[in-house]
């Protein structure tokens, strides 16, 4: 009876320390890097394989170092080289954290300033309003704050319209706010940003990412172009639907004319690189003032909020900082980006408290790996699971 009572109040004891503890205590248990990364591993498999996809590959960073990286599936459809870790893809929008970056260390030494006003080398810069052009920063660029309406001109971009003429064209198109007063995601626009350091540096752009982002940071395969894509080593072919299926296509042009909104080209491994010196691992490129500079948010974004899958359910509150997407996610700052471009896709998040990050990239237009990153996020967080990407539960068909 005495063992009977003592155990009660044991019981009791327990119980009263876990109602006090936090919530965020309460959740479960993140896993290890070696269970998490053999879970994304099997549901990368997945993807591939019933999501009926081409292939795509896939990086995790934990604690701040690259853990697993690793491709699946193949470049082309009807071919049997397969995508590895080494496989270069175009990274569409994902471009636009480099351009950030750049930016900023040019700011660190001073032939750069954020409120650099685009007018001041580029007098030939045009708004829709008397005095509006005049009014437009650096910063405003790179956070989507000039003011023009969502995605000026990137259908005429998609038609071949030269970058110079758009540019020029930009004074023509109607005003949504004033400059720095509201967001509107650009492309366009966004390519003022090899303008502004070029008459900063008397260099072009790609070779300013080049010679300070790339070679530092050993980022070895990535590249800027078109020529720059082909000319890897190895890289994943882009895939459109047809009408037996994905089909094979030549990279297009297009979006490569605007090498800071979409110009850049990188593999699975560079990618590492890339988040590790996000969440500060690599000081000596990018030290920790400059990435919380970059990661601090500018502007709200209430777009994010209305989308559907993850993004709708997960994310409290959506802000754009200078290149880089940051989001509320269940408590948590995720900085984030997502890239789309004819034949690719490409998605990028980092949990800087958790010194967590990942990437995925896709030769293809499907959204299947759209969950693959929230599926990694939940479980880092000790979060309820949710199969965001629908294929959790499904047995794979034997191993790749």
């Amino acid at each position: 009876m005495l063992n009977s009572f003592r155990c009660l109040l044991l019981w009791l004891g327990l119980a009263a320390t876990l109602s006090a503890l936090p919530a965020s205590l309460a959740r479960a248990a993140a896993p290890s890097a070696a269970l998490l990364t053999s879970q994304l591993d099997l549901l990368a498999q997945k993807v591939v394989q019933l999501g009926r996809i081409p292939g795509l590959a896939m990086v995790i960073v934990v604690e701040g170092e690259v853990v697993w990286v690793e491709g699946y599936g193949v470049t082309q459809v009807g071919s049997r080289e397969k995508i590895d870790a080494d496989t270069a893809f175009r990274l569409a929008s994902l471009s636009k954290g480099f351009a950030g970056a750049v930016c900023g260390l040019l700011v660190q030494e001073g032939a750069l300033r954020w409120d650099t006003r685009v007018t001041d080398p580029i007098p030939g810069f045009q708004l829709n309003a008397p005095g509006a052009a005049q009014q437009v920063t650096l910063r405003d660029v790179l956070s989507h704050r000039v003011g023009l309406p969502f995605h000026t001109y990137d259908r005429d971009l998609e038609a071949n319209k030269p970058y110079p003429v758009l540019a020029a064209k930009l004074g023509e198109a109607p005003l949504r706010c004033q400059p720095g007063a509201c967001y509107a995601y650009q492309n366009v626009a966004f390519g003022l940003v090899s303008d502004l350091v070029f008459a900063a540096t008397g260099d072009f752009y790609t070779h300013q990412v080049e010679s300070r982002i790339f070679h530092p940071l050993g980022m070895h395969n990535a590249t800027f172009g078109r020529d720059g894509l082909e000319s890897s080593r190895r890289w994943a072919r882009p895939h459109v639907r047809g009408k037996r299926g994905w089909m094979a296509v030549r990279p297009k042009e297009t979006y490569y004319r605007v090498p800071p909104a979409a110009g850049v080209n990188a593999t699975a491994r560079d990618m590492g690189a890339w988040i590790r010196a996000q969440l500060g691992m690599a000081p000596e490129v990018l030290d920790a003032d400059l990435i919380a500079d970059l990661q601090r948010p500018q502007i709200a974004t209430p777009t994010e909020l209305r989308r559907n899958g993850w993004r709708g359910t997960r994310i409290k509150s959506a802000q754009y900082a200078t290149g880089w997407r940051i989001f509320d996610y269940a408590g948590h700052e995720l900085v984030f980006h997502a890239g789309a471009v004819q034949g690719y896709r490409a998605m990028l998040g980092m949990l800087p408290d958790k010194k967590f990050g990942m990437a995925v990239l896709w030769n293809s237009e499907s959204s299947a790996p759209g969950g693959m990153l929230a599926v990694a996020l939940d479980r880092v967080l000790g979060l309820p699971s949710r199969d965001w990407t629908g294929f959790e539960k499904t047995p794979l068909r034997g191993r790749r």
